[in-house]
């Protein structure tokens, strides 16, 4: 008889074992094979086999005959048969014997049973003796037992101790998926930057922002419990735990994809996922759909994420009703989005309410959200206190974004300040967003920086501004670049030389924007190099978008082509809007033609308007035309 043979291995899915070097039976085996083999194996135990008595009772055990198997494998284990003495303690656990069940474990592990040790060790950690757990989860660990590696890894990692890691690498390479699973999760914590966060949009100058439906907190897929910028190593263990049918590794692979842009690789793993019942995998499919375009499948599958609790899924849907205008429909998701946790519910709701004009409503689930944490929410509802004319009431919520991480919070307390006179505390909010990244909080920076003529800093949150899209920003730059410009150079012909420079392209940048100043600046530089037709086009967008020097500037330019008439029309329409040398023009043209009375009504117009020298030069036309017209 061999002694103490250890013939079996714990099972993953709990504490049954089964005989080792015997593969385990598919559904697919033939009935009556295994009806031959198990009377063999009786026969055999009849006779006294020892190991035939170990291997009928395992065959029973598995079975669920738990009375048919326990005679066989207390007659085994009473020959000293060690997996007879394992499996004898997973028969007495399932009956509720745990203690009399660790009595056997014991004494196979003791006889070298790595299951055993393993059975052994989860239970003194179900008791709480986390002592007794290590050591025997270690005992089987070394003994090359994956399922104990991976049990000791778990208790290591509860306790925060460094040793985890390598027992989580040691299962995930037997094949464990768990375990390769979290060993790819802790890879991820180590490599993750500290404070990873989103960029927050833009808002423009001298409004308070509020967003637009928040559908989740993190990444598009909803893939918010982890770093997802995963590292070479990370991303393999990810793979190995997917191709095992792990479907939260899957979910991860697929989003570490995403970010990378390998969305069809992605897409397959969010359906391989999804097709698991991970309901956040079925909710990231939706959103690669709706991206490429397919937005009914996107709805089926956010449909389905969403029946099973996903929020994010229901707040997609919300989201796609609202766009159809489905306000009822959108509603009830942002509701089931809310009752499943998700606080981006409570907060749609109210931009779902703000939009329809029922305030008093939005206020409501702004402060749910905002109560919850939603720092968006909570900037939302201070803007809609301060519109509501409260902005003793709008501070403290805009605070509290602001302290929680929102840039546009952080961006409208410096409107709020600036706004009653507090430039120094408005500088250092403006700040704050501009170090996070906003556009108009830069500008708003550089300005300021511009005022105390500290050119350096004020070109420095310009350039961010202007990067950023801001077209005063891209202007504000150019004037301050263009303003450092040494002197046009001469041709030695006497004809000035224009090359392009930077300050031009930032002029341009802005002035495609449509900023008016920028488009009659680029007019102006166009003009310089003798592009008339360059200049005019500049000079005609800037005066039909309200440009008065924009309109001046046009008139000159078609007086130089000879059309004095069109640029009457233009320098009236410049007058017409304060602009004092197009009303000074307009006198001249009038005087030339004979017209004294219209004339005169423009130089006196052109005295009001000014400037002084314009002013004067307008006063000796009037009082010319006024002999003129008393003679």
């Amino acid at each position: 008889m061999d002694v103490m043979g250890d013939k079996a291995t714990l099972l993953e899915t709990g504490r049954f074992v089964q005989p080792s070097g015997r593969e385990e039976p598919s559904p697919a085996r033939d009935e009556t094979g295994e009806a031959v083999e198990e009377a063999r194996h009786r026969i055999a135990a009849e006779a006294g086999d020892v190991e035939a008595m170990s291997v009928l009772g395992a065959m029973l055990l598995r079975r669920g005959d738990l009375d048919g198997a326990e005679p066989h494998l207390r007659a085994a284990t009473a020959e000293g048969d060690r997996a007879a003495a394992n499996n004898l303690g997973v028969l007495l656990h399932q009956r509720g014997y745990a203690d009399e069940a660790a009595g056997w474990w014991r004494i196979a592990a003791v006889a070298g049973s790595a299951p055993a040790a393993h059975a052994l060790g989860r239970h003194h950690r179900e008791r709480g003796d986390e002592p007794a757990a290590e050591y025997w989860l270690r005992q089987a660990a070394e003994q090359g037992h994956t399922l104990g590696a991976y049990a000791l890894a778990d208790l290591l990692e509860h306790r925060g101790d460094a040793g985890a890691e390598r027992w989580l690498r040691v299962a995930a390479e037997r094949g464990h998926r768990e375990a390769a699973y979290r060993l790819a999760r802790a890879l991820d914590r180590k490599s993750a930057p500290e404070g990873e966060t989103g960029p927050d949009n833009g808002v423009s100058t001298g409004s308070f922002r509020t967003d637009t439906a928040a559908v989740g907190a993190g990444a598009s897929c909803g893939v918010t419990d982890s770093f997802v910028g995963a590292s070479a190593e990370a991303e393999q263990w990810y793979r190995q735990a997917a191709a095992r049918g792990h479907r939260r590794a899957a979910l991860q692979l697929g989003a570490i994809l995403e970010r990378r842009g390998e969305l069809k690789e992605a897409g397959r793993w969010y359906l391989t996922s999804a097709k698991d019942g991970e309901p956040r995998a079925a909710c990231a499919l939706g959103f690669l759909l709706r991206d490429a375009g397919d937005t009914e499948s996107a709805a089926v599958w956010w449909l389905r994420a969403a029946q099973d609790g996903d929020g994010n899924a229901a707040n997609a849907l919300g989201a796609l009703h609202a766009e159809r205008g489905e306000t009822q429909t959108a509603e009830r998701w942002y509701r089931a989005a809310m009752d499943a946790g998700d606080v981006n519910g409570a907060y749609n709701l109210g931009l779902l309410c703000a939009e329809q004009g029922r305030i008093a409503q939005a206020e409501q689930w702004y402060r749910h959200a905002a109560y919850a944490g939603h720092r968006e929410a909570a900037n939302a509802l201070a803007v809609l206190l301060l519109q509501g004319s409260d902005p003793t009431g709008a501070e403290p919520w805009f605070s509290k974004a602001a302290e929680a991480g929102s840039v546009d919070a952080a961006f409208n307390l410096g409107i709020l300040y600036a706004g009653r006179g507090e430039g120094e505390t408005a500088l250092r909010w403006y700040e704050r967003a501009a170090a996070a990244g906003h556009t108009e909080a830069a500008l708003q920076v550089g300005i300021a920086r511009l005022r105390e003529g500290e050119e350096q800093e004020a070109e420095r949150h310009l350039r961010c501004a202007a990067g950023g899209g801001s077209a005063e920003g891209a202007y504000r730059l150019a004037a301050l670049l263009d303003a450092r410009r040494p002197p046009v150079a001469t041709h030695e012909l006497g004809e000035p030389v224009r090359e392009r420079s930077e300050c031009e392209e930032w002029y341009e940048r802005a002035a495609t924007q449509g900023h008016r100043r920028a488009q009659v600046r680029v007019g102006m530089l166009a003009a310089s190099r003798g592009e008339v037709v360059e200049a005019a086009r500049w000079y005609r967008e800037a005066a039909e978008a309200g440009s008065r020097n924009g309109a001046f500037n046009l008139g000159l330019l078609l007086a130089r082509e000879g059309s004095e008439p069109e640029a009457a029309v233009w320098w009236t329409r410049a007058a017409d809007a304060g602009h004092g040398r197009a009303a000074l023009r307009l006198a001249l043209v009038y005087a030339r033609r004979g017209e004294l009375a219209e004339g005169q009504r423009w130089a006196d117009r052109a005295v009001t308007l000014g400037p002084a020298e314009v002013a004067e030069r307008a006063a000796r036309l009037r009082d010319a035309l006024r002999e003129e017209l008393s003679a």
